[in-house]
């Protein structure tokens, strides 16, 4: 074998490559952005709901961020963040008779799940109080 590809770069990785890393980060788009962080309960709840009445759990979501839920949108104003969340609910309502609806509501809720339990692993920032289970 070559010893430049069995050689180590400074970072430990083996590379055969000239080092080069690429680095991929999600962009999201507005409705995207605008899924509020959660306690964990209240999202697998929306969830639930998003599962069985599409739009329903997007809908009681767009509440918490007038409660004072943090998103992705931070220079944008409560009330814009609300309507966006108010709009995607309602984009799931009416989609929701050709199924595409029903399916983007269940993916909805999976993302605020998601979104979560990231909460809950950062606890940074953390504007609801989180549960503790002691035994």
């Amino acid at each position: 074998m070559d010893q430049k590809d069995t050689e180590m770069n400074e970072k430990g990785v083996s590379s055969s490559t000239s080092g080069v890393v690429v680095q991929v980060r999600e962009k999201k788009g507005a409705l995207r952005a605008a899924i509020p962080y959660m306690p964990f309960p209240v999202a697998v709840i929306c969830l639930f709901l998003n599962t069985f009445v599409p739009g329903l759990g997007t809908f009681i979501s767009a509440f918490t961020v007038l409660c004072g839920a943090r998103t992705d949108l931070p220079d944008r104003h409560v009330c814009c963040v609300f309507w966006l969340n108010i709009a995607a609910a309602f984009i799931q309502i009416i989609t929701a008779i050709v199924m595409v609806g029903w399916i983007m509501s269940i993916f909805w809720g999976m993302d605020m799940v998601i979104l979560a339990s990231d909460l809950g692993t950062k606890r940074e920032g953390c504007l609801f109080p989180l549960p503790t289970l002691i035994i």
